[in-house]
């Protein structure tokens, strides 16, 4: 009788384990991101000196207001990026008056991004060089959780100065915004590669 207890329990034990693999917990995931087809076009807008090739599914919007004031000047726009990409780039201009206007905004444009480096990761400087077209500048790459991923200036170092910063309308999650950040970054150096100033 004992025999058969023991082979009755072991039994039930066996059955209730059942054939099914224990449950894995699903990985983290992120929303999907629907891209829009790359495609450029050409815009001036005329309170600008310049002009660059631009995203069609970009927005171009004049800046209204800064800290509830005017901004220091008319060319002081957003490129609105597509709506599932949530971001915008921010761009303020600068006249210069001379060289030592130059090396303030320059100045401030390194400032501006090293607060950054409380959070970032790393920032990489690339250099802007385009001799022919007199457009010269810095971009700055930024790693880790800071709240511009990419920011940059252009500058004939005589007249003009033109500072843009990436910005996304959402808590700074590198891992989930870096494949926007670097669609994004794409569309920036086409901007700079074609940027020209109207003069």
């Amino acid at each position: 009788m004992r025999n058969v207890l023991f082979f009755f329990v072991l039994a039930m034990l066996f059955t209730a384990c059942g054939s099914e693999a224990l449950p894995i917990p699903k990985p983290r995931s992120y929303p999907r991101v629907d891209y829009p087809e790359r495609a450029y076009e050409r815009v001036k807008a005329a309170y600008c000196p310049f002009s660059f090739d631009k995203p069609v599914s970009a927005a171009m919007r004049q800046e209204e207001t800064f800290f509830d004031e005017a901004p220091p000047n008319e060319c002081w726009f957003d490129l609105k990026l597509a709506a599932g990409l949530n971001g915008s780039i921010h761009f303020s201009y600068y006249p210069l008056a001379d060289y030592t206007d130059f090396e303030y905004h320059r100045d401030k444009a390194f400032q501006l991004t090293g607060e950054h480096l409380k959070r970032a990761s790393d920032i990489e400087e690339i250099i802007i060089n385009r001799e022919a077209a007199n457009v010269h500048g810095v971009a700055f790459d930024v790693a880790g959780p800071a709240a511009s991923p990419f920011q940059f200036f252009l500058t004939d170092s005589t007249h003009h100065f033109l500072r843009g910063a990436l910005y996304f309308d959402a808590v700074v999650n590198p891992d989930s915004l870096a494949p926007i950040a670097a669609y994004a970054k794409e569309d920036i150096f086409r901007l700079v590669e074609t940027f020209s100033w109207e003069d």
